[in-house]
């Protein structure tokens, strides 16, 4: 695996919507500044998501250059945007800024490799994967569980095997649902694809940078990091 190097940065500046390619960006305590920005809440403050409203997966959300969140080429607070949300997720739903890690299904950051995309056969957008790993032959990515990947000057913790849900089963560009990519993931991959990771190390990383695969890591060199470990 010596040579494999980051392909693709994702960032989805809305939890549940599509969201865009970077060439380069720093990772921190929270994985990605930007991603996961803005939720959609109900009347209630609960958080919505595309497991039960997957209507927004049909919603692009990107940054723009001045740092504010784009929906659809519009402003997250323009009005047309707040009646596209409320037509997604239900009256009542709205955008919100929600900066704790609880706007994250399980970890920061989400690692696949080209392998495992190949070997699953479907548009690997469906995972909504941050870091995308190329280089790497066949289903390697599933003995990577508690080792370390070194991508430019920072550090990434992969934890465990993504648990996935209802999600992938809708198509990103056409929306139509096909249940039987979720019963492949089950069948055939034990219900689990990806892998949930963190910034053991903050830094910046671009795409092309080499990638090593390492066993073991100083966590002590970044301790107000180690939490994310146990999640």
């Amino acid at each position: 695996m010596d040579t494999m190097q980051l392909s693709e940065v994702w960032r989805y500046p809305v939890k549940s919507m599509a969201g865009g390619t970077l060439e380069h960006t720093v990772i921190g305590p929270l994985g990605i500044p930007g991603d996961r920005e803005l939720v959609v809440v109900d009347e209630s403050g609960r958080i919505q998501d595309a497991r039960a409203r997957h209507l927004l997966l049909r919603h692009r959300a990107t940054m723009a250059p001045d740092g504010r969140v784009r929906i659809d080429g519009r402003d997250w607070e323009d009005r047309e945007v707040a009646r596209w949300v409320r037509a997604a997720a239900g009256t009542g739903a709205r955008l919100q800024r929600w900066e704790s890690p609880e706007r994250f299904d399980v970890l920061p950051l989400l690692v696949i490799t080209d392998g495992a995309i190949e070997a699953l056969g479907v548009d690997y957008r469906r995972l909504r994967p941050n870091l995308v790993i190329g280089g790497v032959k066949g289903l390697a990515e599933r003995d990577w569980e508690n080792r370390y990947l070194m991508i430019g000057d920072a550090v990434v913790g992969l934890a465990n095997l993504r648990e996935r849900c209802i999600i992938t089963t809708w198509d990103p560009e056409t929306g139509v649902q096909d249940v039987g990519v979720l019963h492949t993931i089950r069948s055939e991959f034990g219900g689990t694809f990806a892998l949930n990771a963190w910034a053991a190390r903050p830094g910046v990383i671009r795409v092309g940078d080499r990638v090593a695969l390492r066993d073991a890591f100083d966590k002590a060199a970044a301790p107000q990091w180690g939490r994310y470990a146990s999640r």
